[in-house]
């Protein structure tokens, strides 16, 4: 066993999670999947069940371990549970992530770690942007993540990623129409899709292509600096539920429940990452239609 190619992957059993095990272990990397969850079995993958946001169990799970490189994927994901319970998401999202950071630069300090935040960060330095208690765990996570780089000098990579979407289980929107559809083509539903808002703009990246950018980051990323992986093209609903249409077996009638001005799209370019030699390759249609497959192989 190449020792030289150990790469622990946290959140494992999540969606980018099981995708990133199979990529990587695929590779050749010696994966050791943690989770808190559920393991699935995957040839050459090693599971460990560990809670994150328990400092002394980082630290044992470190000291067992001693990665060579690390894929921080593991957090709490949900803006609207964030409300609800705010200090479960800064344990989650921030602790955690230091207890791993320390862990690793008392352990094994020259480890290169990429820590995944997200889009939906808000600009310290500016109140206006502060939208929900997630963005503040994930814009924590990610200070804390910087701090490390600089100030003990360690190997670490920041990537912020968009609406990841593709095959798998998913609370994201694209999955969560996915499921709706197939449940009309499978006749147990009126053939309604309730959309919140149409004109709301996103950028939608398969996560496959994301876990490729996540490999270019771990291999060439600049520690201390943050990379925007997405597919630089914004999106809005309205034209995410006429590409289902096209690809679904059925006719459905589309509902709004608000009809707010068209949003101005933010679309930015993931320069950095094109230049190190990362581009994607799956396009949106072809990343809806497996969203759709998954759900239509499976019971709903």
């Amino acid at each position: 066993m190449d020792h030289h190619n150990k790469l622990l992957i946290t959140g494992a059993s999540g969606f980018t999670g099981y995708h990133a095990c199979k990529y990587f272990s695929d590779s050749g990397f010696d994966v050791i999947a943690i989770s808190n969850k559920n393991s699935y079995p995957y040839k050459g993958v090693k599971w460990i069940s560990c809670d994150l946001s328990d400092k002394k169990s980082v630290e044992t799970l470190v000291k067992k371990t001693r990665p060579q490189y690390v894929l921080h994927l593991a957090g709490q994901n949900h803006v609207g549970q964030s409300w609800i319970d705010p200090v479960h998401s800064l344990e989650v999202n921030s602790f955690s992530t230091a207890y791993l950071i320390d862990a690793l630069r008392q352990e094994t300090p020259s480890c290169k770690i990429v820590v995944t935040s997200s889009a939906l960060e808000f600009d310290p330095t500016s109140i206006s942007t502060f939208n929900h208690p997630y963005g503040l765990s994930k814009t924590i996570q990610s200070l804390i993540a910087q701090s490390f780089a600089v100030l003990y000098n360690m190997n670490i990579v920041i990537a912020k990623p968009s609406n990841l979407i593709g095959p798998g289980f998913s609370r994201g929107v694209c999955a969560v129409f996915a499921q709706k559809i197939v449940s009309m083509e499978k006749n147990k539903t009126d053939n309604i899709l309730k959309v919140n808002n149409l004109n709301d703009q996103r950028d939608f990246l398969d996560v496959r292509d994301a876990v490729s950018a996540y490999d270019v980051l771990l291999m060439k990323g600049k520690p201390g600096e943050i990379y925007d992986v997405n597919s630089g093209k914004s999106r809005s609903l309205k034209e995410v539920v006429k590409a289902l249409k096209d690809i679904a077996s059925i006719e459905f009638k589309v509902h709004s429940l608000l009809n707010d001005e068209l949003e101005t799209s933010i679309e930015i370019e993931p320069s950095k990452l094109i230049n190190l030699g990362w581009k994607p390759a799956i396009s949106f249609e072809s990343s809806l239609k497996d969203v759709l497959n998954f759900y239509r192989k499976k019971r709903i």
